[in-house]
């Protein structure tokens, strides 16, 4: 006699930060995080370091279109593991004494994706809740996006729809790949509520939770919009498929409590590990 395998549910609720001792965010801040689910803008580079950081990815873009004639802007996907350069950002100790404000002392980066929307990019990304791509219970991940360009409203800057974070699991249909970067879009978004642009200049970031919807626009202008995501979790958080386990940095504590294989810091630049995408901003 066999029996079916009951497949998991995923907790997909958010569960509001409580801190009394923040190191970088303040207690409005804090608030304003479990009430609408981002904080921006924040800081973490200066202005000549963030043009360190767009020459960075304008190399690794570059040998990556050398090494596949066939891969996009989009395609600079989980090399915090195999390039250095990429490593010390996920690591960056101002981004990470925020982070750890919102989801404690153990921090583990499992993600990391260049979104980069060239000039007249004719794809929206469309609304979407990051969780409901990903395997992991419980939902527990909190977004960096640091701008690698300056991101406002003229060259498709992402948007929040503010407390959508603590609707649930939002219903959604599959859209056509050659009209948007995901193949998720959340139904009847417009009556969400009121967008908000995440506007940053190079070198600052944005923190938002895992179950917030946002999505970003076609980008219209002549100007470039580049992003970095960065994807933190406490170790605690589970994943129902090995394969999201791999790419994981102990970027603070112990990593105890968890099933992640920890990757040290690359020596090098390996960009020819070259992996699919998965999500987009």
């Amino acid at each position: 006699m066999s029996s079916t395998p009951v497949k998991e549910e995923r907790d997909l609720s958010f569960q509001p930060v409580v801190n009394h001792a923040p190191r970088r965010l303040t207690p409005e801040q804090i608030r304003f995080y479990n009430e609408f689910g981002y904080v921006m803008p924040l800081s973490a580079y200066s202005p000549s370091e963030a043009e360190q950081n767009r020459s960075y990815f304008d190399d690794l873009l570059g040998k990556v279109r050398q090494a596949r004639s066939d891969l996009d802007s989009y395609s600079i996907n989980g090399f915090h593991c195999c390039c250095a350069g990429l490593h010390d950002i996920v690591t960056n100790p101002t981004i990470l004494d925020h982070v750890q404000d919102l989801i404690g002392p153990d921090i583990v980066c499992w993600g990391s994706h260049f979104f980069c929307k060239q000039p007249h990019d004719p794809r929206k990304v469309a609304w979407h809740q990051d969780a409901s791509y990903w395997p992991f219970t419980p939902a527990r991940t909190v977004t960096v996006w640091l701008a690698i360009d300056d991101a406002d409203r003229a060259n498709a800057a992402m948007m929040f729809l503010p407390g959508t974070h603590r609707q649930g699991h939002l219903k959604w249909r599959h859209v056509a790949r050659d009209q948007a970067v995901l193949n998720q879009e959340i139904e009847n978004a417009a009556q969400l509520g009121q967008p908000v642009y995440d506007e940053l200049k190079a070198g600052q970031f944005s923190l938002h939770a895992d179950m917030l919807a946002h999505g970003s626009e076609p980008n219209t202008s002549d100007r470039r919009r580049c992003g970095l995501t960065i994807r933190y979790c406490p170790p605690t958080v589970r994943a129902l498929n090995p394969r999201w386990t791999k790419g994981a940095v102990l970027c603070r504590g112990s990593g105890a409590g968890g099933e992640w294989t920890y990757n040290p810091r690359p020596p090098g630049e390996d960009v020819m590990h070259i992996v699919q995408a998965i999500g987009a901003n």
